[in-house]
C-alpha cells in the first residue's frame, strides 16, 4: 500500500480535472465566440463591436469571481475556540464522555457558542480540536474545520463557506449571464448555419456547439442560483437547509434569520456599490453570528455582558454588544424597554418580519 501522503497527493492533483475542464470550456467557448462569431462570421461592424464589448464585460467579472471562489482560503476557527491546555489535556485522558462534556461546556462558556448536537452536546471537533463556532463544520475533503461552512464545491475544488460565499453568488450569477448573453446572441446565427443561409464552413461547428453549450449551462446555473439566492434571502447554508441548526431550546431552521434585508447585508455588506464585485465586503469575522433567539446560561451572559470593563445594562436606550464588536446578540425590546432578568433566560434581537 502506498503511503498516506502519497495518497493524499494524487487526490489533491486528482482534485483540480474538475477546474481544469471548466477552464478548457471558457478557452474554447470564448475563441468561439470572439473569433468564429464575432470576427469570422458577423459582418456588421457595430453589431460586432457592441457584441465584444458586452462579452468582455460579464467574461472579465465571471473570470474574476470565478478565481476569487477558487483562490480565497476557507476561514478557520480563531484560536480562542482551542482548549486550552490544562482542559486539553484533562479532556485527553478522560475516558468518560459525560465527564469530557462538562469540561467542554466548562470552557464553552466564554465564548459565543450557541448551538448544540442533535443529543444537546457542545460540538467539538476531534481532528482539528477545537469547539466548533456556531454554523462550523468540519470539512472531509479539505481536512479543517470550515467557517460558515455551505458545502464543498468540486468545480471550484474548495470548500464554499464564511470567507468565499459571495464570490460563490457571484461566480454563479455572472456564469449564468455570460451563458444567457452568448445564447442570445448566438442563436439568430444559428438558425442561418442550421437553414444553410450561411455558407457551410467551420465556423458552423463551433456556432452550432457553442448555443447548444450557453442553453444547457445556462439552465443547470439558473437553479443553482435561485437556490442559493433563496438561501442568502432566509439566511441559511446548504447544511442548515438539510438540517436545521440545533440551539438550547431545540432546532430552529430560522434561528439565524433576522429579515430579507439584513440577511442581504451580512453575505454581501452594507455598501451596496459593493454587491457587485467580488470583494469582501461581507458582516463579521464567521466566529460568531447575530441569532434571532438564544438561552444562554447565567453565567455565559455574565461573560458576555461584561466589555471593555462597561456593563452593557448601563445605558438604556441603546444596542446592547456582546462577544465581539461585530455582533449584537442583546438589542433592546420593541417597545424601548429593557429587563436585566430577562437576560438571564433569553437574548434576542430585533428583527424585520418574514412573510
Amino acid at each position: 500500500m502506498a503511503p498516506h501522503h502519497v495518497l493524499r497527493c494524487c487526490q489533491r492533483s486528482l482534485s483540480w480535472i474538475p477546474v481544469i475542464f471548466i477552464n478548457l470550456i471558457v478557452g474554447w467557448s470564448y475563441y468561439a465566440y470572439v473569433v468564429e462569431l464575432c470576427i469570422l462570421t458577423i459582418p456588421n461592424n457595430a453589431e460586432k463591436i457592441s457584441y465584444l464589448v458586452v462579452f468582455h464585460l460579464f467574461f472579465i467579472m465571471f473570470i474574476w469571481s470565478y478565481w476569487k471562489t477558487i483562490c480565497s482560503r476557507p476561514a478557520n476557527p480563531s484560536k480562542e475556540f482551542c482548549l486550552p491546555k490544562v482542559e486539553k489535556e484533562q479532556y485527553e485522558k478522560e475516558e468518560h464522555p459525560d465527564t469530557q462534556q462538562e469540561i467542554l461546556k466548562k470552557v464553552a462558556v466564554g465564548l459565543p457558542v450557541y448551538t448544540r448536537t442533535g443529543t444537546g452536546a457542545v460540538r467539538y471537533c476531534d481532528h482539528c480540536l477545537v469547539i466548533k463556532p456556531d454554523r462550523c463544520h468540519h470539512c472531509s475533503t479539505c481536512d479543517m474545520c470550515v467557517l460558515k461552512m455551505d458545502h464543498h464545491c468540486p468545480w471550484v475544488n474548495n470548500c464554499v463557506g464564511f470567507s468565499n460565499y459571495k464570490f460563490f453568488v457571484l461566480f454563479l450569477a455572472y456564469s449564468m449571464l455570460y451563458c444567457a448573453f452568448i445564447a442570445a446572441t448566438v442563436l439568430q446565427y444559428f438558425i442561418k448555419f442550421w437553414t444553410n443561409q450561411l455558407p457551410d464552413t467551420h465556423a458552423k461547428f463551433h456556432v452550432l456547439f457553442l448555443f447548444f453549450v450557453a442553453a444547457m449551462f445556462f439552465i443547470s446555473i439558473l437553479s443553482l442560483f435561485s437556490y442559493h439566492l433563496w438561501l442568502v434571502g432566509k439566511n441559511r447554508t446548504t447544511i442548515e437547509a438539510f438540517r436545521a441548526p440545533v440551539f438550547r431550546n431545540g432546532p430552529d431552521k430560522n434561528g439565524f434569520s433576522l429579515g430579507f434585508s439584513r440577511n442581504m447585508a451580512e453575505v454581501f455588506g452594507d455598501q451596496k456599490k459593493y454587491w457587485m464585485f467580488p470583494i469582501y465586503s461581507s458582516h463579521g469575522d464567521g466566529n460568531s453570528f447575530v441569532t434571532r433567539l438564544v438561552n444562554l446560561d447565567p453565567e455565559q451572559i455574565a461573560v458576555g455582558l461584561q466589555i471593555n470593563g462597561k456593563s452593557s445594562v448601563d445605558g438604556p436606550g441603546s444596542p446592547k454588544h456582546v462577544l465581539g464588536d461585530n455582533v449584537n446578540h442583546i438589542e433592546d425590546h420593541q417597545d424601548g424597554s429593557f429587563d436585566k432578568t430577562d437576560v438571564a433566560e433569553t437574548v434576542t434581537v430585533t428583527i424585520e418580519s418574514e412573510s
